[in-house]
């Protein structure tokens, strides 16, 4: 599988869900990925990649960034609030935002930063005990609160359960976003991600197709 074969696959699935082409945006997860495997799908010419840590973004791209121009960095792992300052200074977009402390601690430091990531808080679909996000009969009072702290939320994100049908999970997803007027839906991965444009993804998330099987760390 490569880079070429996914945007294929993507702008199929936009044309067989009646959607425009390049109405979602293909994220490449770089994470535990060596740089030789991201500087090769840069050169590709691709330029929105997400990372899980924040530590590991921070080794990775700065160097990319004086390389390379117009990346966008997506951070899609969970967030520690005491990462939150170094996360906003190297992300374009935080996927997680899953507590009302973490919203916080994000609205207070975008005040002294001056500036704020994209935002898309984490929804729990499966309400499964060990992943993030909020819960599903939570979500929207999150939401406003959220927006009642001037956060700039531009959608919601999932992790669907993985022994579960995952379009039951990016439907309800997209019902909370569409009643709380959200346009953003970050869902869909490799296994998924077809599904996921089906149902309103904005943005997939796609790592091992695109670069190889992770290396260990």
């Amino acid at each position: 599988m490569t880079l070429r074969d996914i945007t294929d696959r993507i702008a199929k699935a936009e044309n067989n869900a009646g959607r425009a082409a390049g109405a979602v945006s293909l994220i490449a997860v770089s994470k535990v990925q060596p740089d030789a495997r991201v500087q090769a799908v840069l050169d590709e010419g691709h330029r929105i990649f997400g990372e899980n840590k924040v530590q590991e973004a921070a080794g990775k791209w700065p160097d990319f960034r004086s390389q390379y121009d117009g990346i966008e960095l997506h951070l899609i792992g969970p967030l520690q609030t005491n990462k939150a300052r170094q996360a906003m200074e190297l992300a374009d977009y935080i996927h997680t935002l899953d507590r009302p402390k973490l919203a916080n601690i994000i609205a207070r430091l975008a005040q002294e930063i001056g500036r704020c990531p994209e935002l898309f808080i984490q929804v729990n679909t499966g309400e499964e005990d060990q992943k993030a996000g909020v819960m599903p009969a939570d979500a929207d009072g999150f939401i406003a609160e959220c927006r009642a702290l001037d956060l700039p939320v531009r959608g919601l994100m999932c992790i669907p359960p993985v022994d579960e049908e995952a379009s039951l999970h990016f439907a309800l997803l997209a019902k909370i976003a569409a009643r709380n007027g959200l346009e953003g839906l970050s869902m869909g991965m490799s296994s998924d991600f077809e599904k996921a444009i089906a149902l309103g993804a904005t943005h997939v998330r796609v790592g091992s197709a695109i670069f190889g099987e992770r290396v260990p760390t």
